[in-house]
């Protein structure tokens, strides 16, 4: 099993549960075949570099998982086939983008972790 990760964006016109089910429906795709999902990022509505069927906006998102090449094929068919995807990008990681995509999701998860320090005003000195 290879290490994937993909990127693809949806049209802006979907509401946030249209953009979920599309991203769920996807998963399935992987899920349905044999993939492990590792991680899941949901980038939210962000600009595009350049119009893109006479949009300017998209919800990103990218997925992480472990499979066999034969489920890219069945995943990018899955994303010809419905009109809501823009764009999408589908690579294989190599031993080095595994590393960092694995110290990504660390320093992502502790972050948050962290407790938030309140700082108290300085009194001033009379």
């Amino acid at each position: 099993m290879n290490n994937y990760e993909t990127v693809f964006i949806l049209t802006p016109v979907l509401s946030d549960q249209q953009a979920k089910e599309a991203v769920e429906k996807f998963t399935k795709v992987l899920t349905d075949n044999g993939a492990a999902i590792v991680n899941e990022e949901n980038w939210g509505l962000r600009k595009l570099a350049y119009p893109i069927e006479k949009k300017s906006t998209g919800y990103y998102t990218l997925v992480e998982f472990d499979s066999n090449p034969e489920v890219i094929k069945k995943l990018e068919t899955a994303f010809r086939r419905d009109e809501r995807v823009l764009r999408f990008l589908t690579f294989r990681l190599d031993k080095y983008a595994k590393e960092y995509a694995d110290k990504r999701r660390a320093r992502k998860t502790a972050a948050p972790a962290a407790p938030a320090t309140e700082v108290e005003p300085a009194t001033a000195a009379e």
